[in-house]
């Protein structure tokens, strides 16, 4: 028989000689396997028996646009990274999720984003994309703090209308170094934020679950037991808890966001909902939050509404207007050679877990009659 895979995302961010995202690296590494790369959906074409068949619908994204070629197991698998997978999706062979969370994987032929009792493995490709997430949210962070208003020295400049003798004074900063963040998360991207903050001498804590105790503080980090007494005394939040299958939203509460210095700088970089959104409108209104870095999904539906994680904090970003910066969930996905390299980990994944039966990266439980091969970190 003939395997169906759904590529629903690029799985190449460089463009090509015809104005699009450029795939061909990700089609040669499936033909190099034995596999056919196609580009669109099926069109009823004869396909060859005992091969892997990869359809490239990168332009699919709404929840309608995905359920209308996949409500009915069209595909056997698919390969997604921002694209969210509904629940009445059917996959019967698995599903690969590019990059670490899995939070868009909803399918109920795996159980969700946890993989909790489904039918069909589900997997991810952790590490590709953790450097990449890590410098964004840095390069947030470096945006407002410190908080030198670089546009408009520069037009002053420009203008001749600055002396740096006179008029230094009124334009008052400080360093990043002996500020404090707090980290939310031990991952691979809360690692990658920590050796970041700490080359710019900030002090460093973590909360993450007991088993990475050890190693934050052999790192000379500042183990915390929970997320509010991470936050305490904090000037600068970065959350990468991921959804924990829903576990986790709202995880940024009231209490952790008041447990943080004043004027302090909220960078999410994970997943929207781990954010309360009516809780950090409240912390933005009295001062204890200044500035807001959010990167989460947003999708138009056909009737031009929208929706997604990021929506919350629309209204956000126009009633504290230059105090919250948005990103559609970019920061990510800003890398072409790591979005390459986890594409085609996410292919040899479905090739070994169909014809093999073997199963990289589990996320949840593994179903009846697959084999747990074990976790494959991306570089």
């Amino acid at each position: 028989m003939a395997y169906k895979i759904l590529i629903c995302d690029l799985v190449g961010l460089k463009f090509g000689a015809d104005g699009k995202p450029d795939p061909s690296a990700v089609a040669a590494h499936i033909a190099s396997k034995g596999g056919v790369f196609h580009v669109g959906g099926q069109t009823g074409q004869r396909l060859a028996d005992g091969k892997l068949h990869f359809f490239y619908c990168p332009d699919l994204s709404t929840a309608p646009e995905i359920l209308a070629v996949t409500d009915k197991g069209q595909f056997d698998a698919v390969i997604a990274a921002a694209t969210f997978i509904p629940e009445k999706s059917v996959f019967a062979k698995g599903g690969v999720r590019i990059g670490a969370g899995t939070g868009n994987m909803g399918s109920a032929s795996w159980g969700g984003p946890n993989g909790l009792g489904g039918v069909a493995p589900l997997m991810n490709t952790p590490g590709f994309n953790s450097v990449a997430t890590a410098q964004m949210a840095f390069k947030a962070l470096l945006r407002v703090r410190p908080d030198l208003p670089i546009e408009e020295l520069h037009v002053l400049s420009l203008a001749g209308g600055f002396d740096t003798g006179k008029d230094l004074a009124r334009y008052p900063t400080s360093k990043l170094e002996g500020q404090t963040i707090a980290i939310l998360g031990f991952g691979n991207i809360g690692k990658e934020v920590a050796k970041l903050a700490e080359a710019f001498r900030m002090s460093v804590k973590v909360f993450a679950r007991e088993h990475h105790r050890a190693a934050i503080e052999a790192a000379s980090y500042v183990y915390a037991a929970n997320a509010v007494e991470a936050a305490q005394g904090a000037d600068v939040l970065s959350v990468h808890v991921g959804l924990g299958g829903g576990v986790n939203i709202g995880f940024v509460n009231a209490q952790v966001l008041e447990a943080l210095n004043e004027n302090a700088v909220l960078i999410n970089y994970d997943r929207g909902e781990c954010v309360d959104a009516a809780a950090l409108d409240g912390a933005l209104a009295k001062g204890r939050v200044g500035q807001v870095a959010v990167d989460a999904d947003i999708f138009k539906n056909p009737d031009g509404s929208l929706t997604g994680p990021l929506v919350p904090y629309l209204p956000l970003a126009k009633r504290y207007w230059g105090r919250v910066h948005l990103l559609p969930h970019a920061a990510a996905d800003t890398d072409h050679p790591s979005r390459v390299a986890g594409a085609k980990q996410a292919v040899e994944q479905i090739f070994d877990c169909i014809l093999n039966r073997r199963v990289t990266n589990l996320k949840g439980e593994l179903p009846v009659g697959y084999v747990d091969a074990g976790v494959k970190l991306g570089v």
